[in-house]
């Protein structure tokens, strides 16, 4: 608006007349200020300024968009007007007194700076509503993400992986300090209920301009999954128009092909992203092959985040997504059948066809504002329907397993958030919110089986079906309130209380305290402390209502017919860190935790499917440390990681069904390691800018996941290096065109996820084995 006026004054000075041909007063000014579409614009400010720039008259549109000024002397005059939404217009008017004198002034929707400015506002007040203060948190942006050796396409849970105290499993799964699962995703700050776990990553790394993620003792806020938050912040429009076209490919006849898109009109922006892609390695291969049999994958997502500013303090949001996934389990040839099917005993392993498929859809609507000072807030419907289902080989299976079940899993679940903060003055920062979640689980098994006697010999080569169907409802309700309270301009303090309530399979409650600190020893040293007790339910999702009983005297007649309902996790968390700065390059940071906890929740996979059981240990502890350095200077960027984890549970007391006695009777009396249970993990990566090319490597090392009876053994130790080089190109032909070349496994260390035993771990799982892709990304 500034530069209008000086632009308006400018032309006065060069172009105006004199004010004095007639009498002081007698001249009149009518006009008009109408929208790109000639549509009027009512209640435009309008303000009439002299050469000088100073305002001789101000009046306003009615609701045609016409507006009348009079009394002002003859001459020339700058007209400026401003409207909400709108960027400000200027024209200049040369009034008479014998004649009224007209104008039009035609407003643009608000600039590109405009809907920047006001989404940064509100975007900052979004982000003030997640503290973090005593909690450990781990950052990556975009420009890291493009950085890695495989950029974009490179999947969210190995993006994870780059953090510290992350530990890599088969199936995509994650263990951050030494937990199963229980991580949290956040999209703009609002809750995605997770989906069933299977094999494929829910969300595309493509939309992600930040992710950060929280461990350690978390601030009142954060409830349920509590391991890790996973907060991303999408791609959004505001900035301007623009969007990407990428194809990827390589070994394991690996193509993938996406796209995405953003940008504003006005007040609306949106971005709009998409991916298709296919590959022969779409679960981890059971054998040390190269190639892994019958392993093809087809894979599929689309996001779309949508906003409106209804006003500079305002603005509504709607975010989407759905991920369709389809995947063949792969084959481990030369496997002996153990069953015999209407007098037939062979069948060739290799051929085996099992088959997944997954889906998982989101969507949320926010209302999310601030009054530019004490208040921010945002309240958030959400909704997430997921479903997977397993195909069995109907004659293998019952081969070889004596089971061939078809397992159709699903869950719905709607819900409610509201997150508030209130700055009470320069002390004190409020905050309080509310959630409810409700979910429907429906679980519908067909299940073919053979008649066994008490020893479990074969009776009968002839199967018979039982289905095994249930459905649940399920509900989730949380309070929370706390307080940053900055005690000094060094130390800050939260602290707060969080009331979580849940009725599914079993009903309880418990309000937990938190509290959490900072403390700024020197400009370059700072500690952070907590303390956090959590309540974490089982995943709803997972908790099958099924009736064992049904399935004696059958080929899947379960070990033990004790079956203990499935509890919420309490615990006690306790963390301290410390981060140092060395000079402007260098970071370095070391934390440590304690966990200690009443039925530890964990998870196995136990069925024919490929799909986790929840079960509680009785006790449970896990502690470790973690060090963190990071190096980023000119064209170099360089960061490590280096955790130490034990996790231990002892007598298992929920779900005994699925282990055998013997195991049952050990861990009762014995503390077992848990089967995610990494003793040491480390990651490390770097990159290199030289003119228009970068170098890039990033690299796992880990001491091996547990195995063997009661998880009293390990696997060995293994390292995986990948390579990456990028090459930037912007020719005024070509345009703006990133090149890349990704060595997976560069020197084909080939290893052991797993190896098929070990708590609640059904079948081996390699490492990926040396791999060559290559990938084009234009940027428009």
């Amino acid at each position: 608006m500034k530069n209008r006026t000086l632009i308006a004054q400018a032309a006065l000075v060069l172009f105006a007349v004199s004010r004095a041909w007639g009498a002081p007063g007698s001249a009149v000014l009518t006009g008009t200020v109408s929208d790109p579409t000639g549509k009027p614009v009512v209640n435009a400010k309008v303000d009439l300024q002299d050469a000088s720039g100073a305002s001789i008259s101000t009046s306003s549109t009615d609701t045609t968009g016409h507006f009348s000024i009079g009394g002002m002397a003859p001459g020339t005059y700058a007209v400026v007007v401003t409207a909400p939404g709108f960027a400000s217009g200027s024209s200049l008017a040369s009034t008479q007194s014998d004649a009224p004198a007209a104008v039009s002034v035609q407003l643009q929707k608000s600039d590109t700076l405009d809907v920047q400015v006001n989404a940064k506002r509100l975007n900052e007040a979004r982000n003030g509503l997640l503290p973090e203060t005593g909690s450990s948190v781990y950052r990556f942006t975009q420009a890291d993400i493009n950085t890695m050796p495989a950029g974009e396409n490179t999947p969210l849970n190995q993006v994870l992986l780059q953090a510290p105290g992350v530990t890599n499993d088969s199936f995509g799964q994650l263990h951050v300090r030494g937990e199963h699962a229980n991580l949290q995703y956040r999209i703009n700050g609002i809750i995605i209920p997770e989906p069933i776990s299977g094999f494929g990553q829910s969300l595309d790394t493509r939309i992600i301009d930040q992710l950060n993620l929280l461990t350690g003792a978390l601030p009142a806020q954060y409830g349920y999954r509590t391991a890790g938050i996973v907060d991303i912040r999408t791609k959004s429009g505001d900035a301007g128009n623009g969007g990407a076209i990428d194809v990827f490919g390589g070994s394991h006849q690996t193509i993938k092909t996406s796209a995405d898109v953003f940008g504003s009109e006005g007040p609306f922006s949106y971005y709009l992203s998409g991916s298709l892609g296919v590959n022969n390695l779409g679960i981890e291969n059971p054998t040390a092959s190269t190639n892994a049999i019958h392993d093809h994958t087809r894979q599929g997502d689309a996001f779309g985040y949508l906003s409106y500013l209804i006003n500079p303090l305002t603005r509504v949001s709607l975010l989407f997504g759905t991920t369709s996934n389809q995947f063949e389990i792969p084959n481990t040839p030369g496997l002996p059948t153990n069953f015999t099917l209407n007098g037939n005993s062979i069948f060739d392993s290799s051929q085996l066809n099992e088959t997944q498929s997954e889906l998982n859809s989101f969507a949320a609507i926010a209302l999310q504002g601030t009054n530019g000072g004490a208040l921010d807030y945002q309240v958030a419907l959400f909704t997430r329907y997921t479903r997977t289902k397993f195909n069995p080989d109907p004659v293998g299976d019952l081969l070889f397993n004596g089971v061939a079940s078809e397992d159709f899993h699903s869950n719905s679940a709607n819900g409610a958030q509201v997150d508030t903060t209130w700055r009470l003055n320069d002390r004190h920062t409020m905050r309080a919110g509310l959630f409810f979640q409700q979910e429907h689980a429906v679980f519908d098994n067909s299940v073919n089986v053979f008649a066994v006697d008490e020893s479990g010999n074969q009776l009968s080569d002839v199967p018979f079906n039982i289905p095994d169907n249930s459905s649940k409802t399920g509900y989730l309700y949380s309070l929370y309130a706390q307080d940053e309270w900055k005690v000094t301009d060094r130390l800050t303090l939260n602290y707060g209380l969080r009331y979580d309530r849940m009725d599914e399979y079993s009903t309880a409650s418990q309000l937990s305290p938190r509290i959490g600190l900072v403390y700024t020893l020197t400009p370059t040293t700072t500690v952070h402390a907590g303390y956090a007790r959590y309540f974490t339910p089982p995943p709803f999702e997972l908790v099958s209502g099924s009736t064992i009983s049904k399935f004696n005297g059958t080929t899947n007649q379960s070990p033990s017919g004790q079956n203990d309902p499935v509890q919420p996790e309490r615990s006690h968390y306790f963390d301290l860190g410390i981060t140092q700065k060395v000079g402007s390059a260098v970071t370095l940071g070391l934390d440590a935790y304690y966990k200690k906890s009443t039925d530890l929740l964990d998870e196995g996979q136990f069925g024919s499917a490929l799909i986790f059981t929840p079960f509680n240990y009785q006790y449970g502890k896990t502690y470790g440390v973690e060090f963190t350095a990071n190096y980023k200077q000119d064209n170099v960027s360089a960061w490590l990681n280096l955790a130490y984890s034990r996790a231990q549970g002892k007598q298992i007391n929920s779900a005994q069904f699925n282990f055998d006695p013997d195991e049952l009777a050990y861990i009762a009396s014995h503390w077992v390691y848990l089967d995610h249970d990494q003793r040491v993990t480390a990651s490390f990566g770097a990159a290199y800018d030289f003119h228009q090319t970068t170098f890039t490597f990033d690299g796992l090392v880990g001491s091996g996941l547990r195995s063997g009876f009661a998880n009293t053994d390990r696997l060995p130790v293994y390292a995986q290096v990948n390579l990456g080089v990028i090459q930037h190109f912007n020719e005024p032909l070509l345009g703006k065109v990133d090149a890349r070349l990704l060595v997976v496994n560069a020197f084909n260390r080939v290893y052991q996820l797993r190896d098929g035993s070990g708590i609640g771990v059904g079948a081996p799982q390699y490492g990926p084995h040396f791999a060559v892709y290559a990938g084009v990304t234009r940027y428009f």
